[in-house]
């Protein structure tokens, strides 16, 4: 557990964490009561909101640009904490997860589930369609959560009954929040509806409270991936499948009506949608809308899909453009306090506000144009020019060869072979797996004890080489024996750090 403390607490958290061996067994006690007798005690049942604004852009003066995250007492969270290890392995045992809900599982990440969806768009493409992605927007959908018809679903879907459902029930019920803004605090109010934002079950309930939806668009045949409450649907379009957009409408259509049912609210405004495929193939199609809730939505050129911004052929160009003005906003405050700052506490700067947004999601990265890995590079070299305190003349590989830093290039290498390796070793989602086939030969072959992969045929290197399930086989396959054999994942990823950092340097050295 984070020592988070809250105004609610006794005491603060951290003290009670130094001294767990003298309070756990009273923590204990209070947990298996709770758990026991079906109920929850009303003071861990009491939050105090904190409105958060979304993005440090918005406006501080509209209300719908802020994030209610309550803050709860820490005994709270350990018996939610208690509660969610278990839940989780029921739906984990009993395969009652949504296999393409990517949000708040083990394993499962923004990345992998951008990876899923990217790799099914290239092979579209390869294979000569165009794919449609529309991305749909809930408003307040964490606050407008209906209790009973939560209850239902983990009743008749996750299969909770008896002393465990009326611990939901008393979980759910009789809840109690007030707002503190600064010095100024609210009056205590009851909460009818909605999961606790900020809480550790909040968010597990929330996609249990999803569930029907991915069985509404599967009936349809319709590809999707959700993280949370951002939903992605995206379909093939062309002359070979003419028939697949009236059953995307159909299909949207339902959604919209299931979500009105279910007390969800979509937001038309901000849902957007885009016409993905070669140059050729996009502007050959003659779509420029898609009909949704009454209205006609306009295909856009950019959307940013968590937290990536994608453009109609995938080049990443905008993102990057994005990533290289916030790396050097962040890079230049650095660099003028640097002068003031020890070795450690500059580099845990730059790995917080540089290097962590240079590797999100730079699977993702694979086959982009060499111009814009060069942007990129740029980015990296400045970092660790600044870090070293080093000129802008002085050579860049001695440097990064000091830091211990792989280059850009090799940085998306190492991503994708951990992936890979995860995989591998069933440590990754389900629908990464299903992308990946071990390699088999009707003949007796001395390569067969090789761990190597099945490399599909692909048309394209804009497209069909980028996907996960072409690019991850290659890369894989390229790796020593040693690297490819079954292993721990701490040794592969020393073993595959090793292995990468002298092909990069091994010129220099």
């Amino acid at each position: 557990m984070k020592p988070s403390s809250c105004a609610l607490d006794p005491c603060p958290s951290s003290l009670i964490k130094s001294n767990r061996a003298a309070i756990s067994p009273l923590i204990t006690q209070i947990i298996n009561k709770s758990l026991k007798s079906g109920h929850v005690p009303l003071p861990l049942k009491t939050a105090i909101i904190k409105p958060l604004l979304k993005k440090s852009t918005l406006d501080q003066d509209i209300l719908s640009n802020y994030r209610p995250i309550s803050h709860l007492p820490f005994l709270s969270k350990v018996l939610e904490k208690a509660v969610a290890t278990q839940l989780q392995l029921h739906l984990e045992q009993n395969s009652l997860y949504e296999k393409f809900q990517s949000g708040f599982r083990s394993a499962h990440s923004t990345e992998t589930a951008l990876l899923r969806v990217t790799n099914d768009i290239y092979m579209a493409a390869d294979a000569g369609s165009t794919s449609l992605l529309v991305l749909l927007d809930l408003t307040a959908a964490f606050d407008t959560v209906d209790h009973n018809i939560l209850l239902h679903r983990l009743h008749a879907e996750v299969g909770l009954c008896d002393t465990v459902l009326d611990w939901f029930k008393s979980f759910l019920s009789n809840r109690l929040e007030c707002v503190s803004l600064g010095k100024a605090k609210s009056q205590a109010v009851s909460v009818s509806c909605g999961v606790p934002q900020g809480s550790v079950l909040g968010p597990l309930l929330f996609s249990l409270y999803m569930l029907p939806l991915g069985q509404i668009i599967n009936r349809y045949n319709i590809s999707f991936h959700c993280y949370a409450d951002d939903i992605q649907l995206y379909i093939r379009t062309g002359a070979s499948s003419p028939s697949s957009l009236n059953a995307f409408t159909t299909c949207l259509e339902e959604i919209r009506k299931w979500m009105t049912q279910n007390f969800l609210q979509l937001n038309c405004s901000k849902t957007e949608a885009m016409l993905i495929g070669t140059p050729h193939q996009v502007q050959s199609s003659t779509m420029t809308t898609v009909f949704f809730s009454g209205q006609d939505i306009p295909l856009s050129t950019i959307v940013t899909n968590l937290g990536v911004r994608m453009d109609s052929q995938l080049t990443f160009e905008n993102h990057i453009k994005h990533l290289f003005k916030i790396c050097f906003l962040h890079l230049r405050n650095i660099s003028k306090i640097r002068p003031f700052l020890s070795f450690s506490d500059a580099e845990t700067l730059v790995h917080a506000f540089v290097s962590s947004r240079l590797d999100y999601c730079n699977s993702l990265f694979v086959g982009i144009h060499k111009k814009h890995l060069q942007k990129l590079q740029y980015i990296q070299n400045s970092a660790a020019r600044i870090l070293l305190r080093a000129r802008k003349s002085a050579h860049i590989t001695p440097i990064l060869h000091d830091l211990h830093w792989l280059p850009i290039t090799c940085r998306i290498q190492y991503k994708i072979a951990l992936i890979t390796h995860q995989c591998l070793n069933g440590s990754s989602p389900d629908y990464l797996k299903d992308l990946l086939t071990p390699h088999s030969s009707t003949r007796s072959l001395r390569s067969q004890d090789c761990n190597f992969l099945h490399l599909p045929r692909s048309r394209l290197r804009s497209m069909g080489d980028r996907a996960f399930a072409v690019a991850a086989p290659r890369l894989w396959n390229s790796l020593p024996d040693h690297l490819r054999a079954p292993q721990p994942l701490t040794d592969f990823k020393r073993g595959l750090k090793t292995f990468l950092f002298k092909q990069a340097y091994s010129a220099s050295t």
